[in-house]
């Protein structure tokens, strides 16, 4: 314990030079490698369609009806758009997620803390590894910021679609509101108790959500081949050339096409990186044929306003309301899995400690990456309803929407051409370089969303971001001020202590923060009351930095009664710390922790402290038995 590594609140490698006892094989492996052996090729396909391509899926709904909003349907316009859109899609996702991203990974896991940790782990500068911890900060921002829009354009797109049905043509932009701000209620109302049988049926929904869209597609393209020809990106370069700048801001609109496209890497952890890739082909294809046919519906019939629901509704007016319930499911799906994301990245915040420990539920008994996040979740549900209301439509929303998922992609393209340069990909980093400027180039081209509301994109990220940094310097602050003892002081104090006292029967539990640092309430606690238990246990729960893996504990004996009880354990498992505990004979008799009272002019130490004091407490995290906590205040003058 001669080393002063951070652990508990903050996060640290592995240690060594103690004595293994035993390991509990909590994920041997990542969600991917589980997922791969529980499911074959086919169900590994469909389960993808529902978890990861319901975003990018339900694009169509708008897209095409936003960009012709800006410019006149002519024919010239709707193949210049239309080679805009296949290449976009091909480039923004294909080349740069399924084939550069994803071959990037860290056992099988996937997203911005992954990217992060791989290239600060390539970084020998400390200022260096400091500027790419602070782009992920920005990159989980820009994420969560993204997980609010997401769900109300979805849900609204939708709901406008009702208007087309007969008899619903009394509905207007305050009934669309009321009715998409309901389902959101509902959808995250039923968040809390799990999602995992109701993601059964994403898979086979979404599946028939492509297939009908593909067939629609494929019908429109029929009555005008003509619009196969916009597969030529020359089409999408002479659009560009001739409109100039107003061409370039209209890459903001059809950027939407590829929203969503950072879910296949950011949710490869929990399919495997194959069957993700499979499953994007197929929508990739579902998604041409349909946008080629909306181009070809829009060329033939120019007045039409919101494209995909016309069209449905010109080939099978008799199925056009089951085909609006299908697109509010679907929209619901991708609405879904966007929550789940959002809880999946705020829970990585929390374990690699850049995020206060909120309170984590798990849903599922089986699947422990089942989680709810309450407090995630209510200011969601509100933040959603609040853009419904301030936006009121699809199409307003459009001026919102795109900053934030262009803005996280071009930061995914800086880290992937760094990393591959660094590893002497060559080949690599010279694509994903290109690949990086054309997604600057859309970053830059939503700019002029900014005053359109596009700065509630900005708005909304920065919440999450201060949140983060307050967090981190706030811990920084606090435990510089804390008066914190040596280990090997600490033993000798010990050892004398334990001689000399009369020692209380049973088993004492504390919490380490440090392993080479003793916190003051371990201190107080014995050196100052004199409690001294005949069993005191020192437990340092160390997170690796892999996010999967074995789950492991050693022990060593410092001392004649004194103990460290080591926790090694990736920085996403979800682990049973009472359960350890138990598996390895350890029956306490009374668990001792630390509560800081902070002490403080400073306005900004105010809201950090005041932070500290709503959120649950280490112990509480762990979720380990009440009646045995015992919290020992030690003040702090910051």
């Amino acid at each position: 314990m001669s080393n002063p590594k951070q652990s508990g609140d903050n996060a640290t490698h592995a240690t060594s030079g103690t004595h293994a006892v035993g390991s509990s094989h909590a994920q041997t492996a990542s969600h991917a490698q589980t997922a791969s052996h529980a499911t074959g090729p086919v169900s590994g396909i469909i389960r993808s369609l529902g978890l990861v391509f319901g975003d990018i899926g339900t694009s169509p709904i708008y897209t095409l009806s936003v960009v012709f909003l800006i410019i006149t349907p002519t024919p010239e316009n709707v193949m210049g758009v239309l080679s805009l859109i296949v290449w976009t899609l091909t480039i923004l996702v294909t080349v740069e997620y399924a084939w550069l991203a994803m071959s990037l990974g860290k056992r099988g896991e996937g997203g911005t803390i992954v990217l992060t940790e791989i290239l600060t782990s390539l970084l020998k500068s400390p200022k260096l590894k400091a500027v790419v911890t602070l782009l992920s900060f920005i990159g989980i921002s820009l994420l969560i910021g993204d997980g609010v829009i997401t769900p109300a354009i979805s849900i609204l797109s939708a709901v406008e679609g009702m208007k087309l049905i007969p008899g619903l043509e009394f509905l207007d932009t305050g009934r669309f509101v009321v009715i998409a701000s309901l389902i959101a209620v509902v959808l995250f109302s039923i968040q809390k108790k799990g999602t995992e049988k109701i993601a059964a049926y994403f898979g086979p929904i979404m599946r028939l959500w492509f297939l009908v869209i593909a067939v629609s597609g494929i019908n429109a393209i029929s009555a005008y081949p003509e619009v196969l020809k916009a597969v030529s990106p020359l089409y999408g370069i002479r659009f560009l050339m001739h409109h100039g700048l107003a061409g370039f801001f209209i890459l903001s609109e059809v950027v939407l096409c590829a929203t969503g496209g950072e879910a296949l890497y950011a949710d490869m952890g929990h399919l495997g990186r194959r069957p993700i890739v499979r499953a994007w082909y197929f929508v990739w294809v579902a998604l041409m044929l349909n946008y080629l046919g909306q181009g070809a519906f829009l060329a033939t019939h120019p007045d039409a306003h919101n494209v995909l629901f016309t069209m449905i509704k010109s080939q099978a007016a008799m199925l056009y309301a089951p085909f609006i319930f299908l697109s509010i499911m679907a929209t619901v799906i991708a609405s879904q899995a966007m929550i789940s994301g959002i809880f999946s990245i705020v829970y990585q915040g929390i374990m690699t400690n850049v995020l206060p420990p909120l309170k984590v539920d798990y849903t599922s008994p089986e699947l422990r990456s089942q989680i709810y996040i309450g407090y995630v979740n209510w200011v969601m549900l509100v933040s959603v309803i609040f853009i419904i209301h301030q936006f009121k439509s699809s199409e307003n929303l459009a001026a919102a929407y795109g900053l934030a998922v262009t803005g996280t992609m071009s930061l995914t393209g800086v880290m992937m051409t760094w990393i591959f340069y660094m590893r002497g990909s060559a080949y690599k980093a010279a694509l994903s370089f290109g690949v990086t400027m054309i997604n600057i180039a859309f970053f830059v081209s939503n700019s002029y969303k900014i005053p359109h509301g596009g700065y509630w994109s900005i708005i909304i990220a920065m919440f999450p971001f201060a949140l983060i940094i307050l967090y981190l310097k706030g811990q920084k602050r606090l435990y510089s001020k804390l008066d914190l003892m040596d280990a090997d002081k600490f033993i000798q104090n010990f050892k004398m202590l334990y001689d000399d006292t009369c020692k209380i029967p049973g088993t004492a539990l504390y919490f380490l923060r440090y392993t080479g640092k003793i916190h003051p309430y371990i201190v107080q606690t014995m050196f100052t009351n004199n409690i001294v238990y005949e069993n005191n246990i020192l437990v340092n729960i160390i997170r690796r930095p892999d996010p999967f893996g074995i789950v492991g504990y050693c022990k060593e004996q410092l001392a004649p009664g004194l103990t460290v009880f080591e926790i090694q354990t990736g920085y996403m498992e979800m682990v049973d710390v009472d359960k350890i505990l138990r598996e390895n004979g350890i029956e306490e008799k009374a668990i001792f922790y630390g509560i800081e009272d902070i002490v403080t002019d400073n306005i900004i130490w105010n809201t950090f402290a005041f932070l500290k004091q709503n959120t649950p407490r280490f112990v509480q995290f762990y979720k380990l038995p009440a009646f045995k906590l015992h919290g020992i205040i030690t003040r702090v003058y910051m």
